[in-house]
């Protein structure tokens, strides 16, 4: 018999036994077309022609199969029909036999040995023939089941390298239990859920499942509050897409996110988005939100301070930092600013210089190869777009610099040729410039402390209490390294200082909130001798005139209602004024974590425990929404760029949601599955997509980590991160 007319038969007769069809009236068979017939809906009774497949999308609903969905068919029926269709489809693939490619462990004994094949058959390369014994007949074998393991560790294999799977993937823990418990129990006969099942029911029941664990988690936002942080992107359709996060003490939860195609994006739109999520989760638990700096942010920030006034908006300490450095590193030229450009234009050309000598090198095969072998960290590819992306790279560029003069004085590029010799002889001269480098290394000390400031602030740590007292020190710290570096005592002015003093100051105003004010005000640790005596001219908070007027302000809105506000001024005052504690309760001010200070010394105070509790707990900066994107850059990706905007949300709310349940496990941080998730989204993108701050992070401050992350194919493989 013909094969393809063999296939077309079984193919009818399974169609002939889908399930669907008794949902619709088969009419006659249609003149013309194989497998089509005219059928009559029993819902909506309306005509159509097709093949099974448009019996299926019409009562499912499915998209793009010419025909249009029964508008009779409620969520109910579609489901049973859906379940319906999974089981057909499922038992279907049991019934089918895949003629696969032979496996290297293929043989006369395997379940994949095709007979024909026999006549050609060699000695096992994997395990040799012994003289009596057949190939896995031996009773040691048969009693390990060595066959079956080296044919399943073929199979396994063949999944990574055909799906393009990095192999950082062997290290996830759910992997690892769902082959053991595929292999620990009898299922014999299983097939694993289809296309279909994926992406509806089974994603549906996890995400469920998922909220239902969350519980746990925004069970704690009565007592110690949350922050709604937002941030945009655009996925790989050009889609304008808004997500909202809420972040407390137990890490960042993905709430929702936006597509705005099609709307004005103005600030009564994101005010009533925000609106919405924070009616969804509660109003009373809501401390601040966090955004950008945009003024349209700012503009919806207000409005949502109007509907709630205890609620604050407040921009990204991080986005705060990050302009001050463009500020800097990057001044423009305009009237306004032609005293800040005269004296920092310098940094802009010997970031230009630093990005010529990068772009020189890793453009070039031969170039990067010679430039690999004599250094062990590689030129990171950082984008613009990346937080403090200037200082990264010279950063970097600073770590190789022995490695970098080494290359250029060395025979290979002394001998090797190439067309531009202008361009590698003024690579060789900038390289071996003393002054040059001098520069870049003022640059990276006098930014250092800002520089250290974003990377505190860039993260989901609890840290909004500190961020007065950061300004003020990273400011200082900035001002004597650029004195130490001109020369000069505290008492002389110095101009470029008094710029970088004055693009700080500018942006710091902009930045600072009443409810920073008040956070920094309930730190027990600011009353403290210790700290008051740290640096020269340092007051306690409450003796500090702008930080009283803006506490007071950030009061009168949390306690509109004149007697708590005088309740939780009487109580304020006993608490800076150190009336109702003994000395030991003073000492531990200094060594206490100020959550458990105010946890065990706190309840003479109840009021402001209550309000010391929730704000202690906030994030500074929109920090998890930024990475919350290098999540959904993995999952809407080129590759799946059809996927709808809702089936990407579940997904990156199971996503993001299950690594935060994750983390919270002892098992994250030791054996086997440690930290497996780092890089583990990013192997198919470079430096610089938004929030790839951890794997960054790791691999240029800590570069005795990178051979052992990056270079290590052990941990992962070099296709995972790109590194030039």
């Amino acid at each position: 018999m013909n094969p393809e007319k063999e296939s077309e038969n079984e193919k009818s007769s399974s169609e002939n036994a889908a399930p669907l069809w008794k949902y619709v009236t088969r009419l006659e068979k249609a003149s013309v077309g194989g497998g089509n017939v005219s059928f009559r809906c029993n819902y909506c009774e309306k005509n159509f022609k097709g093949s099974y497949s448009r019996v299926k999308a019409h009562l499912l609903k499915l998209p793009k199969f010419g025909i249009q969905a029964c508008a009779k068919v409620g969520d109910e029926y579609q489901n049973e029909m859906q379940k319906l269709e999974d089981a057909f489809e499922e038992s279907s693939r049991r019934l089918k036999k895949p003629k696969l490619v032979s496996l290297p462990t293929d043989s006369p004994t395997s379940p994949n040995w095709d007979s024909r094949e026999s006549s050609t058959a060699t000695s096992h390369p994997f395990f040799p023939k012994k003289k009596g014994v057949g190939i896995g007949n031996s009773p040691l074998e048969r009693a390990f089941n060595n066959q079956c393991r080296e044919q399943l560790d073929c199979l396994i294999a063949r999944t990574f390298y055909s799906a393009g799977l990095p192999f950082h993937f062997a290290k996830n823990p759910y992997w690892i239990e769902m082959i053991k418990f595929a292999a620990n129990n009898n299922l014999a006969g299983y097939v694993p859920p289809g296309y279909n099942k994926l992406r509806t029911t089974l994603l549906q029941k996890e995400k469920a499942h998922i909220e239902k664990l969350l519980r746990a988690i925004k069970d704690t936002w009565k007592e110690k509050g949350l922050s709604i942080v937002s941030d945009g992107w655009t996925d790989v359709q050009k889609r304008p897409l808004i997500n909202f996060m809420a972040t407390s003490q137990k890490g960042p939860i993905f709430i929702k996110s936006i597509d705005g195609t099609k709307e004005y994006k103005d600030k009564h739109f994101i005010a009533d988005l925000f609106l919405k999520v924070v009616g969804e989760v509660g109003p009373q638990h809501v401390v601040q939100i966090i955004t950008d700096n945009a003024s349209v942010m700012k503009a919806a920030g207000s409005i949502v301070e109007a509907e709630y006034p205890h609620i604050f908006w407040s921009p990204c300490v991080v986005h705060t930092l990050n302009l001050a450095l463009k500020n800097i590193c990057a001044p423009k030229y305009s009237l306004q600013n032609e005293n800040a450009y005269n004296e920092c234009n310098w940094i802009a050309q010997v970031s230009d210089e630093a990005t010529f000598i990068r772009i020189f090198i890793t453009n070039h095969s031969m170039r990067l190869a010679i430039f690999n072998s004599y250094s062990p960290l590689k030129l990171l590819a950082v984008a613009e777009t990346r937080f403090a992306s200037i200082i990264i790279m010279l950063k970097r560029l600073f770590q190789v610099k022995q490695n970098l003069r080494n290359m250029v004085v060395s025979e290979e590029w002394m001998s090797y040729r190439e067309d531009d010799v202008g361009k590698a002889q003024t690579v060789r001269d900038y390289i071996l410039n003393d002054l040059w480098w001098d520069k870049v290394e003022y640059i990276l000390r006098f930014t250092e402390p800002i520089y250290e400031m974003l990377r505190v602030a860039d993260t989901d740590a609890p840290i909004l209490h500190k961020v007065y007292e950061m300004w003020d020190s990273m400011i200082e710290n900035v001002k004597k390294e650029i004195y130490q570096h001109e020369g000069k005592e505290d008492y002389e002015e110095s101009p470029f200082y008094d710029v970088v003093h004055n693009i700080l100051i500018e942006r710091w105003t902009k930045n600072c909130t009443p409810l920073h004010c008040l956070a920094h005000s309930l730190n027990p640790k600011y009353y403290t001798i210790k700290w008051i005596e740290e640096v020269r001219g340092r007051v306690a908070p409450h003796k500090d005139a702008e930080i009283s007027v803006e506490r007071n302000k950030c009061l009168k809105r949390i306690f509109p209602d004149p007697d708590d506000r005088q309740k939780v001024n009487v109580e304020f005052g006993l608490f800076n004024s150190l009336q109702v504690y003994d000395e030991d309760n003073m000492e531990n001010r200094w060594n206490y974590n100020p959550m458990l200070w105010w946890s065990t010394y706190g309840s003479t105070l109840p009021i402001l425990q209550t309000l010391a509790l929730k704000l202690l707990q906030q994030p500074c900066s929109s920090s998890c929404a930024e990475r919350n994107w290098s999540t959904y850059g993995f999952i809407h990706s080129m590759r799946r760029n059809r996927i709808t905007p809702k089936r990407a949300e579940d997904l990156v709310f199971v996503h993001s949601n299950l690594r935060l349940l994750s983390r919270r496990r002892p098992e994250y941080n030791s054996g086997e599955s440690k930290k497996w998730d780092i890089g583990g989204d990013n192997w198919d993108e470079p430096f610089g997509g938004p929030g790839l701050l951890e794997v960054a992070y790791l691999t240029l401050d800590e570069p005795e980590m990178e051979t052992s992350i990056v270079e290590n194919n052990d941990y992962v493989d070099d296709d995972d991160v790109v590194v030039l």
